[in-house]
């Protein structure tokens, strides 16, 4: 019966780890228990990741108790030209100040800025 499933001839050969056999009836007991365990496993890393990660939040501290960060600008008070931050960790929010390029330093990202011309007539 063992030579009917490819590679479980050879875990009964005796001299293949000298002292150690597997029969079938124990390899119907570890495979179910060592897959449980890799599952059960993989997915409590994924359960406590995902609740002590504060990384994946987008905004980390500006305007915390607000339950929504809005801001609006008119174009006529823009100038020529403005730079605003989509990465959340600018000190001049929201408004960019570069910080963006430590952010995706640190977290392999590739956001920048939204940059705002006025066309020239």
């Amino acid at each position: 019966m063992a030579s009917q499933v490819p590679g479980l001839s050879a875990l009964t050969k005796p001299g293949l780890i000298p002292g150690f056999k597997v029969t079938k009836d124990q390899l119907t007991t570890i495979v179910p228990v060592a897959v449980a365990a890799a599952l059960s496993t993989y997915l409590l890393t994924r359960y406590f990741s995902s609740q002590s990660s504060p990384k994946s939040k987008v905004n980390m501290s500006i305007n915390k108790d607000s339950p929504k960060v809005v801001h609006s600008f008119d174009m006529e008070d823009i100038g020529n030209k403005a730079v605003y931050c989509r990465c959340w960790r600018s000190k001049k929010f929201p408004y960019c100040d570069g910080a963006h390029t430590k952010h995706n330093e640190e977290t392999g990202d590739n956001v920048g800025p939204l940059i705002i011309k006025k066309k020239n007539p």
